[in-house]
């Protein structure tokens, strides 16, 4: 900001002294600009509002031309909802259009940053550290409550060992790759209160209809004739429920995981298996506006609802959390059953974010970077938008 108000960053400024000698080249314009903020944008992912106040009153000074007016510490930055003209600096609160993901004031297309190799490859690798971890907590718990027994302790140390087992398996089985994971608990207990396996066999049915291959992960608890739901609640399955999660098994698309192992850490592994066998080194993903019309993005996707609020601090560091969940997470949504919940409904499936949310520059017609920051206190679709005039 202070660099900014002293017009450093104005294309017809002079050299900083010493700029160079720090190995910024060029050491002034919008060049500087664009270098200052990647290099930020490697080691933060948003900003706090004040930050953006800052950030506005410095380009207001060091544009004075533009008419932009500073802000209080107590202000709001107001927003920009129409059209910017490139000759004129944009440094405004706009609403990213949640559906196209375009900018109102400059008109461009925020991008879906999807996990690098390197960051795919981390987060396998610590889902299966995640697993023996989780697993011991578990176990802590249970003996909290003097639940613990020998065999119980043995299980939890073999966690990894199993999960192991369920990579290796995804990476060399043969046949139709998985397109879609399915978080079987949390698509068979939505809406409901309990697992409705007549609503989770839709899902897979919709799916298929859809062009997918479908993977089910579903505790071995809810596959039970009789579970333990809740405090005070026991469901039981009729023949009927646990006939289809049959069928599910018989079509190679159901996997149900051990007990004192943690499903969700097998439908996120399998979002990033590589399923080498059976992708014979072909991408899965789908196009925009594909002839099919399948739903576009990345595959394999994880059909589910779940915030993972569990994992967001502990899976990864923070930048590879958020790729992974705007790249691979698809929520969906039943309308309401009229009068037999068996009967077919429509599921409408979304992205869970269709741009990151994260720090990124995009090139303008005229070659400038214009540069989108997410603030911390403000909504999920609301960027701090910088332009230079061009």
């Amino acid at each position: 900001a202070a660099v900014a108000e002293n017009g450093y960053f104005r294309s017809d400024s002079e050299p900083i002294d010493g700029a160079k000698d720090l190995g910024y080249n060029p050491a002034s314009g919008p060049g500087l600009l664009d270098i200052l903020i990647s290099d930020m944008a490697e080691d933060v992912l948003d900003i706090p509002e004040e930050s953006a106040r800052v950030l506005r009153n410095g380009f207001a000074l060091g544009f004075k031309e533009s008419g932009l007016s500073t802000v209080s510490d107590t202000e709001n930055l107001t927003y920009t909802s129409t059209l910017v003209d490139d000759a004129i600096l944009v440094a405004d609160r706009v609403v990213v259009d949640h559906d196209t993901a375009i900018c109102p004031a400059t008109n461009l297309t925020l991008r879906l940053i999807v996990l690098e190799e390197e960051q795919r490859v981390h987060v396998h690798d610590t889902l299966l550290v995640m697993a023996s971890e989780k697993s011991k907590v578990y176990t802590a718990k249970l003996a909290s409550r003097g639940r613990t027994t020998h065999d119980n302790a043995v299980h939890a140390e073999q966690a990894t060992q199993i999960l192991t087992e369920f990579s290796q398996w995804l990476d060399t089985r043969e046949g139709k790759p998985y397109t879609a994971i399915v978080d079987g608990a949390n698509v068979a207990y939505f809406g409901w209160g309990k697992i409705n396996v007549y609503q989770l066999s839709l899902m897979v049915t919709a799916l298929e209809k859809q062009g997918e291959h479908p993977l089910v992960i579903m505790p071995q608890k809810y596959t039970r004739k009789k579970f333990y739901l809740r405090q005070g609640v026991t469901q039981f399955l009729s023949e009927k429920e646990r006939a289809l999660f049959d069928r599910l098994k018989e079509k190679g698309q159901l996997y149900i995981v051990e007990p004192m192992c943690h499903d969700d850490m097998y439908w996120m592994l399998a979002s990033v298996s590589n399923q080498t066998v059976s992708t014979n080194g072909e991408s899965m993903h789908v196009s925009k506006n594909n002839d099919e019309g399948r739903f576009p993005g990345l595959r394999p996707m994880v059909i589910s609802n779940d915030k993972m609020r569990d994992h967001k601090l502990d899976l990864l560091e923070e930048r590879s959390f958020r790729r992974w969940c705007c790249s691979h997470v698809v929520n969906y949504h039943f309308t309401e059953y009229i009068e037999d919940q068996r009967e077919e409904r429509n599921i409408t499936f979304h992205a869970a974010d269709i741009f990151s949310d994260e720090i990124q520059g995009n090139e303008c017609s005229g070659g400038v970077i214009a540069w989108h920051f997410p603030v911390r206190e403000w909504d999920a679709n609301e960027r701090f938008c910088l332009r230079l005039p061009q």
